[in-house]
């Protein structure tokens, strides 16, 4: 497909050599086919006009015209009257996709957990918040900038935390970063360089988190996960001196860490002077119960909490923060520095704005009730067409985990669903070998409308009601 470049007349790169025996004429020629024949320049495209490459190769109208008049002969161009000549062939494909490669088709309806409803984003708030941002910016706003990210970004994001999380949030102890994943690898690599070898993950748990971990030239420790939350006692027999966690939603369980295991867990990592990685991924999402606090608030030098807007507003942002511990900011720094030179700051001037206008909270309200319809809709489906099916961690976020039968083939129903173009991820997917667990299937809803949701789960009714097993 061509791009179509608008305005002034666009730029093409040639190169002729003045020195060579071959003339002038013949290298554009041979120039303009080569790029042609390479796909450089692709059908449809518009070439320069000849006065304007006349003067960007220091030779004459004439010689320009002399050549696309010898191409459009040989079917390479085509000149339009009153108008561009433009690339009139395409290069044959050499090379052609397997015979027996198969690209999966993309589900009707689909079920995946983690992704926010895209349609909603906010983006008259969000043009409306960069362009205040550029209009305010100072000329200093437009350097390198402050490794810790936008001074302006940092206090706006500590006050909410402090006012919505409950944590002990100060601006020079936050780190700007892209997101979750680059707010971990900064964190695991700060902790390495502290000494850190070994670090704990939840079992279930997020696919990326053992990735990351490995990635960071650290060794990842699965630890179990129950009904409420990670269970400290098997952490204390690892050799981990740091845990990531996701306390207040755990992926993919749905379950709350209760108060005595938060104290636990905060108790181990005052005993072995650890650290605690807060996953704070989609807290702001709760419905049956009332927001649990951050971690962190409770003990600001062994939690880093990380945040981002990639489920409040939309992952293409990537923005997020790391509250660290103050020792260990210097490292995040670096590491931050070394890696991007910093997040964009208008970006990051924008969001600031679009927080403390309010704006931003405004959308969050209205996304608490798009998602609490759409988790409405999720058990009444259930509850109609698979009565027997406990459906859990319906508490916050926008997905929640259907537990199935002893003896469940997982694979097998995901399998038959996706022949019915509808998306499921099964719970074994987020286990290690070493902690296989009860069968199930992880319901996103986040994406998926009310009636797609009901059109869904009535599809699949007769593999929830009776699914197939592993002996069948």
């Amino acid at each position: 497909m061509a791009v179509e470049w608008s305005g002034l007349s666009p730029e093409v790169l040639v190169r002729l050599d003045r020195e060579s025996s071959e003339t002038l004429g013949s290298q554009l020629q041979n120039a303009l086919r080569g790029a042609i024949r390479e796909g450089r320049l692709v059908n449809g495209e518009r070439l320069p006009s000849s006065r304007k490459l006349a003067a960007d190769l220091g030779v004459s109208r004439g010689l320009v015209q002399s050549t696309y008049d010898q191409l459009e002969s040989e079917g390479y161009v085509r000149a339009f009257s009153g108008s561009a000549t433009r690339v009139a062939f395409s290069p044959q494909q050499t090379t052609a996709t397997a015979p027996d490669t198969v690209v999966p088709a993309k589900p009707a309806i689909d079920f995946v957990p983690g992704r926010p409803d895209l349609n909603s984003f906010p983006a008259r708030d969000w043009l409306w918040a960069c362009g205040e941002a550029t209009r305010t910016a100072s000329a200093r706003d437009f350097g390198y900038g402050d490794g810790r990210g936008a001074p302006t970004l940092r206090t706006v994001i500590a006050s909410y935390l402090q006012r919505v999380r409950g944590a002990f949030a100060q601006p020079d102890d936050l780190v700007i970063c892209s997101g979750f994943t680059q707010g971990a690898a900064l964190t695991l690599a700060a902790l390495r360089a502290s000494g850190v070898t070994s670090v704990a993950v939840e079992d279930p748990g997020h696919l990326e988190m053992p990735l990351l971990v490995r990635r960071a030239g650290l060794t990842p420790s699965f630890v179990a996960v129950d009904n409420q939350g990670l269970v400290v006692d098997d952490l204390a027999r690892t050799r981990a001196t740091a845990v990531i966690v996701t306390p207040a939603h755990q992926t993919p369980t749905g379950v709350v860490l209760t108060p005595q295991r938060r104290l636990e867990l905060l108790r181990w990592a005052e005993q072995v002077g650890g650290v605690v990685i807060e996953d704070d991924y989609d807290s702001e999402f709760r419905y049956d119960k009332q927001p649990v606090g951050a971690l962190q608030g409770l003990a600001p030098d062994h939690v880093v909490t990380i945040g981002s807007v990639s489920k409040t507003l939309a992952p293409a942002l990537r923005l997020g923060w790391a509250l660290a511990p103050r020792q260990l900011v210097p490292y995040l720094i670096e590491e931050k520095q070394r890696s991007d030179r910093g997040t964009p700051t208008l970006d990051q001037l924008a969001l600031a704005r679009l927080i403390e206008s309010g704006r931003f909270d405004r959308h969050l309200r209205r996304m608490r009730t798009v998602y609490a319809a759409r988790r409405a809709a999720l058990v009444d489906a259930i509850a109609e067409h698979a009565p027997t099916l406990n459906l859990i961690g319906l508490a916050a976020g926008f997905h929640a985990v259907a537990l199935l039968p002893d003896g469940t083939d997982e694979n097998a129903l995901v399998a038959e669903a996706a022949h019915r173009s509808i998306g499921l991820q099964p719970l074994a997917r987020y286990r290690s070998p070493a902690h296989p667990g009860p069968p199930g299937v992880v319901f996103g809803f986040g994406d998926t409308n009310e009636p797609a949701i009901r059109h869904g789960i009535a599809t699949i009714k007769d593999l929830l009601q009776s699914p197939p097993t592993l002996n069948s």
